[in-house]
């Protein structure tokens, strides 16, 4: 053992705190300026409105639309003119609140069967041949090389009374002595269209994060003795945790939100709570109550993607990623 000197302390009872360098500087200098662009984005683009909705949820609307003044001067006296109306009409009328949680039950569907669709499909994708893989990956984003409302145009062709789709199964309908059943403007249809475009959103993050599981681990399990079954569900499984999260997030809040496609495609039987912004916005220009149901979506929207973002760090942490 080296000797110790009486009174002199030794290196293990030295502080150990590291000493910030001229480089440490320089890195968290370099991480503010990266992360000041998307922080003002944010700010400008995200809190800033939501703020001006939060202050006009509380005011009047206008005689002729928009917003009312928020004070006047009566008598050479000032006062605020702000009231709680636009929010009490949200909860004495269940209108609103039904059309709430039936957006969130479709948003809900959506995600799902998108899921359960795009699972597979980016499975496939990843674990391909190079050559194969990059030509699939192409087929999925090529919806996105036409116009949104053109691929829902041609699905308003599909579902149409003089579709090929609705006559052949007003056929098969007839055939069994059951009704005839149309498929515009109704639930189906707006289901149908939501996971069309939506679907390519999920294969994607699903897709980078299968692409970049370690075989050799499926390999050591099945030198252990586990079956395909049991491979994909205590391995893939919760590997691709991370990637399901990330992907419902990106369908169900365009999911929820939606009103082009409700609009084309479900009438009077499909409307969602963004088809009622819309109209409090554009059409009763009622702006007070169109901020308390805008605030209200993005509230719950927000606390899903906190909550998705929390189990993505859960999984990815018990998984040791």
């Amino acid at each position: 053992m080296p000797y110790k000197f009486p009174g002199v302390s030794t290196p293990a009872t030295w502080s150990r705190k590291p000493v910030p360098t001229l480089m440490n500087r320089a890195e968290r200098i370099r991480n503010h300026l990266m992360a000041l662009p998307p922080a003002l984005y944010l700010l400008l683009f995200f809190a800033v409105p939501s703020v001006m909705m939060l202050f006009a949820s509380f005011r009047y609307p206008g005689e002729y639309g928009g917003l009312a003044p928020w004070y006047y001067i009566e008598h050479g006296q000032f006062s605020l003119d702000f009231t709680l109306e636009n929010w009490l009409r949200l909860f004495e009328s269940g209108i609103y609140l039904g059309l709430l949680f039936k957006s969130l039950g479709y948003a809900i569907l959506t995600t799902l069967i998108c899921t359960i669709m795009a699972y597979p499909l980016a499975l496939m994708i990843a674990r391909s041949q190079k050559r194969f893989r990059d030509l699939l990956l192409l087929l999925v984003i090529l919806p996105f090389w036409s116009n949104f409302l053109v691929r829902i145009y041609a699905w308003m062709i599909i579902f149409s009374p003089q579709g090929a789709l609705t006559i052949g199964l007003n056929h098969v309908t007839a055939a069994l002595g059951l009704e005839p059943i149309s498929l515009m403007f109704s639930s189906t249809a707006v289901i149908t269209c939501l996971v069309y475009v939506h679907l390519p959103f999920m294969i994607l993050p699903l897709y980078a994060n299968l692409e970049k599981h370690d075989s050799r681990l499926l390999d050591a399990a099945q030198d252990l003795g586990a079956n395909r079954f049991q491979c994909f569900w205590l391995i893939t499984w919760p590997q691709s945790l991370p990637g399901i999260y990330a992907g419902a997030i990106l369908v169900f809040i365009p999911s929820l939100g939606i009103f082009a496609i409700p609009d084309l495609l479900g009438g009077t039987n499909g409307i969602m709570i963004g088809n009622v912004i819309k109209q409090q916005f554009v059409e009763s220009r009622d702006w007070p109550f169109g901020s308390v149901l805008s605030l209200v979506l993005t509230g719950i929207t927000l606390l899903l993607v906190l909550l998705a973002a929390k189990l993505g760090k859960t999984g990815s942490a018990n998984n040791g990623t």
